[in-house]
């Protein structure tokens, strides 16, 4: 199976629906599978290795992405996010290719040697014109061969490129989503970047379940309520910084969004705050949490809407806490805990996250990272409960070393979150002469709420060791986080290990 199928799958059982664009002249399956199919024929005539984009959301994406595939071409969706010379070295490793630059980006970018530069206009002029050439004879396309490239944001070292295969995507979007079993009245809103690997799977679930695609060519919390309200989505997903700031547009704008029937979310750790007030504003809407990652061709665990309704509605404080889970792993899919020396742990036991399966791909350009029996380490430190719920505690890498103890940040920051002033709370090691580092905090408090430094310190005391108690707490108005919703520890380390 390789995705140039499943766009023919779709053309074929629902060729007249409009998957991609407004519901009035947005584009039809087989419309979409024709013009995919002369972008592939002319990425072929350029005798190019690879196919990269560098652009906001627009249908170019699933147009580039299938005429890749259908091509045997690997799909490289570049973050335009990236500094000049990030983004001309990593358009330098895609040579011999063609790469696709959007509007924003076109004038940034200057000779790259072996990379045909094209605007999206050129792009979208070659797909639409029925004068352009279709080649009756592309590639047979083998399911080991790459699919998509995605590089890291190489915020240490070089970007990696993650590697993910045409099986390791299908397997996904097969054993997730039922074939064309959307209504065609269901719309999804896509506002993450097509580099981030929601991006991709947001195209590949909608088309393969027959649901239309509308894309916010990037977010913004006022014009991603008006383009719900417009269209009549009824799907969306969103990381949670993005979630919060819904649902002030929202109330500002007095809108009920009573088109809108679920809400996935991921990214990045959700606050129960907010997820608890989205239930409250929303309460008919479906919610759901992911957790994925780039190497596993997206989600590997789910809290469904049935747990999210169960855990909101429950007085047993543990069911209650499965709002900061990530819910169970999928069924097609095997994920155990392990500590340091590889051992699984028992249930509300600490270690690092491991998931095997045939949608894990867990591979980058020129090596593997899977083990010999083809389990995928993530470097994610979590916790299942003895109900099978995970809970993400961060990455292996953000633990502080305290003297010889290991110190978790997701469990200082859970404990400052239980606080009633506390709305988001983000914990960091920072250099310390005497234990080699310290305890540090970034706290952003609820409107209307006051809390000072004393309190907060004497909160955790209570609630959990003194070494793990924040020697240092700084108010923000809000956390730092990138656009896909991870936060960025690195500024807050930065921020917090200079003195006031």
């Amino acid at each position: 199976m390789n995705l140039g199928l499943l766009l023919e799958m779709a053309a074929d059982g629902a060729g007249d629906r409009v998957v991609v664009g407004p519901r009035q002249d947005g584009l039809t399956a087989a419309e979409l599978l024709l013009r995919a199919r002369r972008l592939a024929t002319w990425f072929r005539a350029a005798g190019v290795e690879h196919v990269g984009l560098v652009d906001l959301n627009s249908e170019a994406v699933p147009l580039t992405l299938f005429g890749a595939a259908l091509a045997g071409l690997p799909f490289a969706p570049v973050s335009f996010r990236l500094t000049d010379p990030q983004l001309e070295a990593i358009l330098g490793r895609l040579a011999p290719g063609l790469v696709v630059l959007g509007p924003e980006v076109v004038d940034r970018v200057g000779p790259v040697d072996g990379v045909r530069l094209v605007t999206r206009d050129e792009l979208l002029a070659v797909a639409a014109d029925p004068a352009s050439p279709i080649d009756d004879d592309l590639p047979f396309v083998d399911a080991e061969d790459i699919a998509i490239l995605l590089f890291t944001s190489g915020t240490t070292g070089d970007p990696k490129a993650a590697i993910l295969r045409h099986r390791h995507l299908a397997s996904y979007v097969i054993s997730t989503v039922e074939f064309m079993g959307a209504g065609e009245d269901e719309a999804q809103l896509v506002s993450v970047p097509a580099y981030h690997v929601a991006g991709i799977s947001a195209v590949l679930s909608s088309l393969y379940g027959g649901r239309r695609i509308l894309y916010l060519p990037a977010f913004e919390p006022a014009g991603w309520v008006q383009a719900v309200a417009d269209e009549a989505v009824t799907q969306a997903m969103v990381v949670p910084t993005m979630l919060g700031r819904i649902l002030d547009a929202m109330q500002e704008q007095g809108r009920s969004l009573g088109s809108l029937r679920h809400v996935s979310y991921g990214g990045g750790r959700m606050p129960v705050e907010i997820i608890e007030r989205a239930m409250a504003l929303l309460p008919d809407v479906d919610y759901v949490n992911a957790y994925g990652l780039t190497e596993t061709s997206s989600t590997v665990a789910v809290l469904t809407p049935e747990d999210h309704r169960e855990a909101i509605g429950s007085a047993d404080p543990a069911v209650r806490r499965r709002l900061a889970s990530v819910g169970r792993p999928l069924p097609t899919l095997e994920l155990e805990i392990r500590d340091p020396e590889g051992r699984p742990c028992a249930p509300g036991e600490r270690g690092e996250i491991h998931v095997r399966g045939e949608q894990v791909a867990g591979e980058y350009l020129g090596r593997s990272v899977l083990t010999e029996d083809g389990w995928f380490p993530t470097n994610d430190a979590g916790h299942l409960d003895a109900d099978g719920f995970l809970y993400l505690e961060g990455r292996l890498d953000d633990v502080i070393v305290r003297g010889a103890e290991n110190l978790s940040p997701g469990e200082i920051e859970e404990a400052l979150c239980s606080h009633p002033a506390v709305a988001e709370a983000a914990v960091v090691g920072i250099p310390d002469v005497e234990w080699g580092e310290a305890v540090a905090a970034a706290v952003v408090l609820a409107p209307g709420a006051a809390a000072t430094e004393p309190e907060l310190q004497a909160w955790v005391r209570e609630r959990l060791r003194s070494t793990r108690t924040p020697e240092r707490i700084r108010f923000r108005p809000e956390l730092p986080y990138n656009e896909t919703g991870k936060l960025l520890r690195r500024v807050l380390r930065d921020e917090l290990s200079t003195p006031t």
